[in-house]
């Protein structure tokens, strides 16, 4: 295929992979009735827009969707499932998948659960097999490894100042001014148009367009200029909670940093003695889980760090979250065995993905190991995530 000649034989796939296209979270359809009942209750003007959200549009989340997968979401991962093994037909195979060298594991959330059983059921009906002879486990140590990670629950997540740039750009000019218009826009009082609400219309109009593939009037209510700084507003975010902005917030991921590793080592080992190991491994998890991975690795760090005041200069980031991490989002290590020892390469959503400061596509296995080798010996979760105890 496209990714290696044929000099070149796949030995393992791991793919680490976010859950499909879900609903809104319960905090944001809160806030999406709060301006949805405001556009019908407050909002005033003649655009055809208006009308239509006032008339036609019918607010039909509701709190029981509270971050659920979407049929989309299932779709979404069918169709993944159907590419990777068009793409690694060696690897992906259901000859594989009978001689147990398939390993899936997911996170215990429920969209995560349902887009592997979907991913599952994609290769069940490429490979028009029995359903029962895919199975998953859960594990939320690997997965979610977040929510276990106490320094950075401490840290980041009960902390009031792990997010003060954040706060602070939701109160700068820039931001005012998208609040200004929107409330012009709906020619409601500026008062009545908070951040939240901004942030929930454009969030309607991002919903919308990512489960109905529709262009929704909630579109209207932004230009180009608006969605550029709410992006920024949600890149700020993800920098500070998920990024480079807070070391712990990489290092929760030691843990799947070094499954991920281990893994690949085990398949050289065994290739170098002419064995056969483990092909494939199927990760479900979250944004979340695949964040702090990235920054650990190294990928999409910028010379300057994202804060309230550098917006202007960081229009030209790498760091850009949307971007990269789509509903189904995908990161493969693949590793090849190759005349010259074993290479390893890296994709990110299908395309190449180059290891910082290395060159080459799939370098050497042992040349990405060096780079990371500080990792490799140290990127303990016990030591990074625990808390000295009070005595």
């Amino acid at each position: 295929g496209r990714y290696a000649s044929r000099f070149n034989k796949a030995v393992h796939i791991t793919a680490i992979l976010r859950h499909g296209t879900r609903y809104p979270s319960l905090k944001y359809i809160k806030d999406m009735e709060h301006i949805y009942r405001l556009v019908l209750t407050m909002a005033n003007g003649s655009e055809s827009w208006l009308w239509d959200l006032k008339t036609r549009w019918k607010m039909w989340y509701n709190e029981e969707m509270d971050g659920r997968l979407v049929e989309k979401g299932r779709e979404d991962h069918r169709h993944l499932a159907v590419r990777l093994a068009a793409s690694f037909p060696t690897l992906i195979s259901v000859e594989n998948l009978r001689n147990n060298r398939f390993d899936f594991i997911t996170s215990s959330k429920h969209r995560c659960v349902d887009s592997i059983k979907a991913f599952e059921k994609g290769l069940e009906e490429l490979w028009k097999t029995e359903g029962s002879e895919f199975k998953h486990e859960e594990n939320n140590e690997l997965m979610r490894f977040f929510d276990q990670c106490r320094r950075f629950i401490q840290d980041v997540v009960n902390s009031r100042t792990a997010l003060t740039e954040v706060d602070l750009f939701r109160s700068r000019p820039e931001m005012r001014r998208v609040q200004e218009k929107v409330a012009d826009r709906l020619q409601v009082p500026y008062s009545n148009i908070t951040t939240d609400l901004v942030e929930a219309a454009f969030l309607l109009c991002a919903y919308e367009f990512a489960i109905k593939t529709e262009n929704s009037a909630w579109c209207r209510l932004f230009d180009e200029e608006d969605a550029q700084v709410l992006e920024y507003s949600s890149d700020l975010k993800q920098f500070w909670k998920r990024g480079y902005g807070h070391d712990i917030n990489s290092k929760s991921s030691c843990s799947l940093f070094h499954d991920v590793f281990n893994r690949l080592d085990r398949v050289a080992n065994a290739s170098r003695l002419g064995q056969v190991t483990e092909a494939v491994a199927v990760q479900m998890g979250h944004a979340d889980t695949l964040l702090p991975l990235l920054t650990l690795l190294g990928f999409f760090k910028d010379e300057l760090p994202l804060n309230a005041s550098n917006y202007a200069l960081q229009q030209d980031r790498a760091f850009r979250v949307s971007r990269f991490m789509p509903y189904a989002a995908n990161l493969l290590f693949v590793l090849y065995d190759c005349p010259e020892g074993l290479r390893l390469q890296a994709l990110l959503n299908e395309k190449p993905l180059y290891f910082p400061n290395i060159q080459h596509r799939a370098p050497l296995y042992h040349t990405v190991k060096q780079a990371y080798q500080q990792l490799l010996l140290g990127c303990s979760f016990k030591q990074e995530c625990e808390l000295p105890s009070h005595i």
